[in-house]
C-alpha cells in the first residue's frame, strides 16, 4: 500500500527502523540455567523478523543473575554472554529487522528466585514486601545502588560489542526502576526516595552511565508505566505515580540522553491493564502451583485461583480498574465478527491515551504498547500523533506474519488474537507461544507450532 505510515521508516536519533512496528518484550525460558542462550532462543526472535517486523526488542535480560524473574533466561551479566547474542543479532538483521536489547531487572518482582540466587532476598527500592504475591525483598544499599548502575553499563557496553542496535531499559510493570520511580512502592529516605526527582534519579544515573560507557551514537529508549495503578488489585495500597509525574520523568531522561520512550502501564506484572484481556483461571490453576515457594502471599491467590466460588471477588478486584477508565478515542475499520469487534473495543490501544500526553511533551520518538492487531488502528495512532510508532507482542504470537499481511493490503488477521493471555499464564511451567485452541485445527496442531523453535532443522528448512 503507498503512502502508507505503517511502512514509512521511523527515525531515531541513531537508528532508523524500516516500519512503525516493533515486537515487543515477552519472555519464555528457553535458556539455561547459567544464563546462556539457546538456538531455540535465536529460532523464537528470528520467526518474527522473518514476520515482517521493523525491529525487536528482546525478551527481559537480565543485567545480573539476581535480577531475573525466575531460571532459564538468558542474561547480559558478563562477557560471554556477547558472542550468543551476535548471534541472535546477526539472524535477525538476516531480514533487515533491528535487534533492541531490553536490559532488566527484576527487583523484587522475582516470581521463582532459582537455586542460583542463594536464598538470597530480591534486592529493591524498598524492604516493603510485594503485596500481590508476597515476594520478601530488602532495600538497596548505596553501595549496591551504584553496583547495579554499573551493572546496566556494562550490559550496553556488551550489547554494542555484540553488534545489537540498542538497548532499552525495562522501567516499567513493576520491575526494579519501576521501584524506584512509583510513589506508590519506594518509601527510602535517601537521595534515592522521596520527591520525584531523588525517586528518578537511579534511572536517570543508569542513562548517563551508559552514555559514558557507550557514548552518544548507540540507540539508548526506555519503556515507563505512565500511570502506576499501583492499588488496581490490592487497594490498600498507594496508588503510585500519575501521568504528570511520568511525563516529568520523560522529560528528564530526554534531557539525560534517551533517544526514545515507550510507554506501557502498571506497577506490576500481571496487571489488569497490561496485559490487557482475559484472566484464564483454567491455566494459572495448573501453573501457579510454580511459585507456591516464592512468596508469602502466593498460598492465598492459589486458593483464589482454585476454588471457583471465589473468582467472582477475585474477578471483581482483577476489573474494577478497568471501569474507571476513558472509552477508547477512536476505533479502527469496523469488523464484522461481533465477538472481534468487542474484544477490540476492549483491548486495543490502551495505552494510547497516555501515550498522546507524553508525545506532546517530549521531542523523542514515543513507542506505544497495548493489545494493537488492526492496521487500520495503528494507521490512525500515528497519523493523528498519538505515537510514532507501535509494539505488540502477544498479537504477533498468535499471527507472527502479521505484518507482512498488513503489507498485502489486509486490515486484520483471518484469525485474531483473543487477548485470552493462555500464553502468559502457561510460561511459568511451559513454552511460551500461542496456546488458544480455538485457534488451530487440533491440540497437536497447536503444540506443534508451539514447540517449533525446539526444532532447529525444521524451523531453519522453513526459514529459508
Amino acid at each position: 500500500m503507498e503512502n502508507d505510515i505503517i511502512f514509512e521508516p521511523l527515525r531515531f536519533r541513531n537508528l532508523t527502523v524500516k516500519n512503525r512496528i516493533f515486537r515487543s518484550s515477552i519472555s519464555g525460558r528457553w535458556d539455561n540455567y547459567d544464563g546462556s542462550g539457546t538456538q531455540a532462543r535465536i529460532n523464537w526472535e528470528e520467526k518474527f523478523a522473518r514476520g515482517g517486523v521493523g525491529a525487536i526488542i528482546s525478551s527481559f535480560v537480565p543485567v545480573a543473575i539476581r535480577g531475573r524473574i525466575m531460571p532459564n533466561y538468558a542474561t547480559i551479566n558478563c562477557d560471554e554472554r556477547i558472542p550468543f547474542w551476535r548471534k541472535v543479532g546477526e539472524r535477525v538483521h538476516e531480514y533487515d529487522c533491528k535487534f533492541i536489547l531490553q536490559l532488566s531487572h527484576s527487583g523484587r518482582q522475582q516470581d521463582i528466585g532459582g537455586v542460583e540466587n542463594l536464598g538470597k532476598k530480591a534486592l529493591s527500592s524498598t524492604s516493603q514486601t510485594e503485596p500481590f504475591h508476597g515476594f520478601l525483598c530488602q532495600a538497596m544499599t548505596l553501595t549496591e545502588i551504584k553496583e547495579t548502575i554499573q551493572y546496566f553499563a556494562d550490559g550496553a557496553r556488551r550489547a554494542r560489542e555484540a553488534g545489537l542496535d540498542g538497548v532499552e531499559l525495562h522501567s516499567a510493570n513493576g520491575y526494579l526502576f519501576n521501584q524506584f520511580l512509583s510513589s506508590g512502592i519506594n518509601d527510602r529516605q535517601d537521595e534515592y526516595g522521596g520527591s520525584l526527582e531523588n525517586r528518578a534519579r537511579f534511572l536517570l544515573d543508569v542513562i548517563r552511565a551508559i552514555r559514558k560507557e557507550v557514548g552518544n551514537d548507540f540507540h539508548l529508549q526506555f519503556k515507563i508505566s505512565a500511570v502506576d495503578y499501583n492499588n488496581a488489585v490490592t487497594f490498600w495500597e498507594k496508588p503510585g505515580n500519575t501521568i504528570e509525574d511520568s511525563i516529568q520523568v520523560c522529560q528528564w531522561a530526554e534531557e539525560a540522553g534517551a533517544d526514545a520512550v515507550h510507554v506501557s502501564t502498571g506497577s506490576l506484572f500481571p496487571h489488569p491493564l497490561n496485559p490487557i484481556g482475559d484472566f484464564n483461571f483454567d491455566v494459572i490453576t495448573r501453573t501457579y502451583d510454580a511459585m507456591l515457594s516464592s512468596g508469602v502471599e502466593t498460598t492465598r491467590n492459589y486458593i483464589l485461583f482454585r476454588k471457583a466460588f471465589f473468582h467472582p471477588l477475585f474477578n471483581f478486584l482483577w476489573n474494577r480498574v478497568k471501569k474507571q477508565l476513558p472509552p477508547q478515542a477512536f476505533s479502527g475499520d469496523d469488523v464484522k465478527d461481533p465477538k472481534i469487534k468487542q474484544l477490540l473495543i476492549e483491548n486495543q490501544g490502551r495505552n494510547l491515551l497516555d501515550s498522546r500526553e507524553i508525545k506532546k511533551h517530549v521531542n523523542i520518538p514515543v513507542l506505544c504498547t497495548g493489545g494493537l492487531q488492526q492496521a487500520s488502528y495503528i494507521r490512525q495512532a500515528i497519523n493523528d500523533q498519538y505515537c510514532d510508532g507501535v509494539t505488540m507482542a502477544r498479537t504477533l504470537i498468535a499471527n507472527n506474519d502479521l505484518v507482512k499481511s498488513f503489507q498485502a493490503g489486509k486490515d486484520l488477521a483471518d484469525k485474531p488474537c483473543t487477548y485470552c493471555n493462555k500464553c502468559l499464564l502457561n510460561v511459568i511451567e511451559n513454552p511460551l507461544g500461542c496456546y488458544e485452541q480455538d485457534r488451530f485445527n487440533s491440540y497437536e496442531e497447536m503444540m506443534e507450532e508451539v514447540m517449533s523453535v525446539f526444532h532447529e532443522t525444521q524451523f531453519a528448512n522453513l526459514s529459508r
